[in-house]
């Protein structure tokens, strides 16, 4: 856990670790898992953003706005609201979905081979 994870539930890592001595090994496995879905999501969203060319619709800007938003949007948040070491880390990871919506607005001839 990190120093911010003990101060929000107003614990040690000293109490959490002789309660729950696994839970170091299974949260690094759920970090590299969250971390995979980070990366998938933002490369699915910028794929489908730019190579949608003229398929451009409301509807296919909504859903990568609220993909990007459910995902790195909202554990961003979260982490702001934990005061965690790494919410500067992550809103740079947001840089990706902005990207994509932004990409949206693109002409669509410089998002095509044609």
């Amino acid at each position: 856990m990190l120093p911010e994870d003990f101060s929000y539930i107003n614990s040690s890592a000293k109490e959490i670790n002789s309660s729950l001595p696994s839970l170091p090994i299974w949260l690094k496995k759920v970090f590299v898992v969250l971390g995979g879905y980070i990366f998938t999501t933002g490369l699915l969203i910028c794929y489908i953003a730019i190579t949608s060319g003229s398929k451009r619709s409301i509807g296919l800007f909504t859903t990568v706005f609220f993909a990007g938003l459910a995902s790195i949007g909202l554990m961003t948040v979260i982490n702001f609201i934990i005061d965690s070491d790494f919410k500067l880390i992550l809103l740079l990871f947001t840089i990706p979905w902005l990207i994509s919506l932004f990409a949206y607005f693109i002409p669509s001839k410089i998002c095509t081979n044609k």
